[in-house]
Formats: structure tokens, sequence, C-alpha cells
């Protein structure tokens, strides 16, 4: 009697984490100045001119994207950003 092994095979799929988006959304509560300056104490490695670059970019379109990145800083950067008492989106996935 021959026995039939039927073999399965497994992979192991690695997905990415997936990346989160901080966007800032304009008001008429907040100044250019507070926002840029935000901008650049709270998101590692916003230059001056990204930063001032993004808030006009708030006050004309209504809002930017300010970070893109993973969860857990994600998190960390909206609600520093949010307790200086910009108006923030949601975070949503990338």
């Amino acid at each position: 009697m021959a026995i039939v092994a039927d073999v399965i095979e497994r992979k192991v799929v690695r997905k990415p984490y997936p990346n989160y988006k901080i966007i800032v959304l304009n008001d008429d509560v907040n100044t250019f100045k507070h926002v840029a300056e935000c901008l650049m104490k709270y998101i590692p490695g916003m230059t001056s001119d990204r930063a001032w670059s993004l808030t006009e970019q708030v006050h004309n379109e209504g809002q930017a994207i300010v970070w893109v990145g993973p969860q857990e800083p994600a998190e960390l950067y909206h609600q520093q950003l949010s307790r200086a008492d910009l108006t923030m989106a949601p975070l949503e996935k990338a």
C-alpha cells in the first residue's frame, strides 16, 4: 500500500506597514507664523522654506499634507500639532 501525501507549500508574505498622512486644515484662528513655527517645531527635518510653503498651501487650498510616514510617529506629530491648536484632519492611511 502506497501512502500519498500532499505537500502544502507555506509562504510568508510580508506586507509593509501602511504610512499615515498628517493633514493640517485651514482655519480663521491661526496665523501664518504660528502654523509655520509649529511645523518646524514638531515635524523632524522641516525647513523654514518648506514650512512656509505648506502654510501657504493650507491657506490657499484649505489643507496640506505636512508629513507622511509610519503610524507611531504620525500619531505623535498629529497630537503635538493638535495641542498647539492647529486644525487637523483625522489621521488617515496614505
